[in-house]
């Protein structure tokens, strides 16, 4: 393997990508060309927020190829077009080969919810103290439970799975991966509606289901329908205060509704959005975000 690095401006990058990526290069990455020193910029904003510039003034891009041959070539015909004045080849140099996929999954390892409640994936094998597993491998949909939003979230439906009779209808808003439907179902809730804007998130969410072996409806948000007893989203504080009356509305009375990714500057903003129907408190705190919820009244 062999790594094309050019160095190109801002407007370049999007074109440059595209170009490599039309020369047949395996995988095309764009990096900040002055991460590490004093001319280094951030490009995430708050959760929620757009960032603050699309991207770096100076980018480093890195394309991979099968040769050396194929990386020499794909430089030459790139700084042949008139567009690629700016644009400079900083090296071609050989890259170690790698198992991808196994070093993929050394990142992930089992990730405790309780002492007895553990998420696995399916390459790992489940910790000897675990009594309920959730198998959850990485996807394209958010939720793998290493997030601090999506282990408070699973806590707090294991601590009250005691409840989960009563369970009888659960919404999971904006499911991402349906990690939070599928904790539920594990504890003992039935007919799960796990809804989610995303294309991506209800094929995952199902798939996830499926391999979990338990039951959940993943649809659009429309089929989200009446009260509920217990209603989760665990998305981003903007979203979440703009759905404030449509989620109160699904809490049964006597339910629960649990809301999370929040920080914890944002606790007051939330309670304030959601007075006039619930009465929003803090429930847990995990490096620097927070879990909140609320019952409504039977």
């Amino acid at each position: 393997m062999h790594e094309l690095v050019l160095i190109c401006r801002e407007d370049d990058v999007e074109t440059v990508s595209d170009a490599l990526m039309e020369v047949e290069s395996l995988a095309v990455s764009v990096e900040d060309a002055d991460a590490d020193t004093d001319a280094e910029k951030a490009l995430f904003g708050e959760p929620g927020m757009p960032a603050p510039k699309p991207g770096w003034e100076r980018s480093v891009v890195k394309a991979l190829f099968a040769s050396e041959a194929e990386a020499t070539e794909a430089a030459t015909l790139l700084l042949a077009q008139d567009w690629a004045r700016d644009v400079h080849v900083q090296t071609i140099q050989a890259v170690q080969e790698q198992d991808w996929v196994r070093l993929t999954q050394s990142q992930f390892a089992p990730v405790e919810i309780t002492p007895e409640f553990w998420i696995v994936p399916s390459w790992h094998e489940a910790p000897a103290q675990a009594t309920r597993i959730m198998r959850l491998d990485p996807g394209l949909a958010f939720g793998t439970g290493t997030h601090p939003t999506t282990r408070m979230c699973l806590r707090w439906i294991a601590r009250h799975g005691a409840e989960a009779a009563g369970w009888d209808r659960v919404l999971d808003y904006g499911c991402g991966s349906g990690i939070l439907a599928i904790g539920a179902a594990l504890h003992g809730a039935q007919h799960i509606d796990a809804v989610d804007i995303d294309p991506a998130a209800i094929i995952s969410s199902q798939a996830n289901a499926e391999a979990n072996r338990v039951t959940l409806n993943a649809a659009l948000p429309d089929a989200a329908s009446g009260e509920y007893p217990l209603v989760l989203a665990n998305i981003l504080a903007t979203p979440l205060k703009l759905l404030a009356p449509l989620l109160c509305a699904h809490v049964r009375a006597g339910g629960h509704l649990v809301l999370a990714g929040i920080l914890e500057r944002q606790a007051q903003e939330l309670k304030d959005a959601y007075a006039p129907w619930l009465a929003l408190d803090v429930s847990d705190s995990e490096d620097g975000w927070i879990l909140m919820t609320a019952r409504r009244g039977a």
